[in-house]
């Protein structure tokens, strides 16, 4: 499996958008949300609408600092919702941020909330996933069945390690569990594609590679799975995956490899 292109990332944002909606279709957009807590289903589609926004800001002003982020996150006055309405807006954002990347190309510079990755690459990428994995968290409210392609779930996968690796996500702070150390190494390995991940924590940074071996703990699973395993939509007891090892150790760090991505518009 491959890392997909710019141009299937902003392919993805459509795709997931459209199947976003054909699963809340009818849906009572006042359904609590279990993988997302306090959210109803309609707060989740305004945080994802919110998402593509904020994106689609950064990339058509070619923005050099920060964006503020509030209207991904401020959804608690979204408590009753038109379902005509959110479906219409869902659909003009998602169209207005393809459009926007479009237009920018690949590799543009722009701010990013991710040191290193200034570019419209890491926007077309973070909303294909961000778009991916709230899909499932609507499907779940609103019942209905969730799958996804192969190639785009590996992706993601990839993307979460990458992160995974950023001193905000493991640098030592205050109240934060301590990640690197001897012996700390994790594999994740898909039982239903060819594809498996090693992770590292044993030196001064994380680090990963594509491939299996012997680990401290090995998270084993549908493809699927393990991509809401790691975004925290499966506990290791919830049979979706079966963690063998130092449970504590991937429990750690899941919690310290969370998305810690956000805008800094304190200035």
């Amino acid at each position: 499996m491959t890392t997909l292109t710019f141009e299937r990332h902003r392919a993805e944002i459509l795709l997931q958008t459209t199947l976003l909606r054909d699963h809340v279709r009818g849906a009572d957009l006042r359904a609590p949300v279990p993988s997302c807590p306090g959210w109803n289903l309609g707060q989740l589609l305004r945080h994802v609408g919110g998402a593509h926004g904020w994106a689609e800001t950064v990339v058509r002003t070619r923005a050099v600092g920060p964006v503020s982020d509030e209207q991904v996150n401020d959804v608690a006055r979204f408590v009753d919702e038109d379902p005509d309405v959110l479906d219409a807006w869902l659909a003009v954002g998602a169209a207005r941020l393809a459009e926007a990347l479009r237009g920018a190309g690949p590799r543009t510079r722009v701010w990013t909330p991710a040191d290193g990755l200034e570019s419209t690459d890491f926007w077309a990428r973070r909303m294909a996933h961000e778009t991916l994995v709230h899909r499932f968290d609507a499907a779940l409210a609103a019942g209905v069945p969730y799958a996804a392609e192969a190639e785009v779930v590996a992706d993601a996968l990839d993307e979460w390690m990458e992160y995974a690796a950023f001193p905000e996500a493991y640098g030592a702070g205050p109240g934060r569990p301590a990640l690197l150390g001897p012996g700390r190494t994790l594999c994740f390995w898909a039982t239903d594609a060819d594809a498996s991940w090693l992770v590292d924590l044993t030196g001064d940074r994380p680090g990963w590679r594509h491939g299996h071996g012997r680990a401290a703990v090995t998270v084993r699973g549908p493809l699927t799975d393990l991509l809401l395993f790691v975004y925290g939509r499966a506990a290791p007891d919830s049979g979706g995956v079966d963690v063998t090892g130092d449970e504590e150790l991937v429990h750690v760090w899941r919690e310290r490899a969370g998305f810690w991505l956000e805008a800094d518009d304190s200035d």
